[in-house]
């Protein structure tokens, strides 16, 4: 871990899915010129990179060196575009997010020696100027010593209704009621996992955005920041 005069600053954003950490996480990145971690998309690369590389899904070693050392970006290039996603010069930001893709990442998670090799490679992401790392366990597992660790959260109902609007804005039909359900059921399994469950930071800043705009958010955050120094 870095430390002394040298040391790489790092925000942390945890929290639920829905809660708008993802956006967040991107535009202070952006702001900030610093880089940016996607820890959710992580498992979704493993499992595709193995695809392109040929490598079995019970192949534990191998995927273990892959989680390692993949050769993976995430850019920001407009704070108004989602973040691009590239794996070995290639852009996947699309090919990530695609149900297949969603299913081997599953297996994938379940291999505690890729976990391992992962936390390696999340460690990695902290180079200068500075990182900004999204996920669910980042400011208690991964960057335990962030400058800043921000738990950001909403209400479930909230959480549904993001969810059900960016289905719609896609063209997508959507059941409320089944959206719901499911955030309550991701939520009961990432707080009441064995392994880094989603709990905030003993010292970590809880903003509730259920009433807030995705500006409002970011001003709290970015004023949280100024207080620790980060911004210049």
């Amino acid at each position: 871990m870095a430390k002394g005069p040298n040391r790489v600053p790092v925000i942390t954003l945890d929290g639920p899915g829905g809660s708008g950490k993802g956006t967040i996480a991107q535009r202070v990145a952006q702001a900030l010129r610093w880089h940016l971690l996607d820890s959710g998309a992580l498992y979704r690369l493993v499992a595709l990179a193995a695809t392109h590389h040929g490598v079995a899904l019970d192949n534990e070693a191998s995927l273990k060196i892959l989680a390692e050392n993949m050769d993976v970006q995430f850019a920001v290039d407009d704070p108004s575009q989602p973040i691009r996603i590239v794996l070995e010069g290639e852009n996947v930001s699309k090919e990530i997010r695609s149900e297949e893709t969603g299913k081997l990442a599953s297996k994938v998670a379940a291999l505690p020696s890729v976990r391992e090799g992962l936390l390696q490679r999340q460690h990695d992401f902290r180079e200068a100027p500075g990182l900004v790392a999204d996920g669910r366990d980042m400011g208690t597992v991964v960057f335990p010593d962030a400058d800043l660790k921000i738990y950001l959260t909403a209400s479930v109902e909230e959480r549904a209704q993001r969810r059900f609007r960016q289905l719609q804005d896609k063209g997508l039909s959507a059941n409320l009621a089944d959206l719901k359900a499911a955030i309550q059921s991701r939520d009961e399994q990432d707080m009441n996992r064995a392994v880094a469950p989603l709990v905030p930071a003993d010292d970590a800043v809880i903003i509730d955005s259920t009433d807030m705009t995705i500006d409002e958010v970011f001003a709290e955050l970015m004023h949280h920041a100024r207080n620790k120094g980060l911004v210049s």
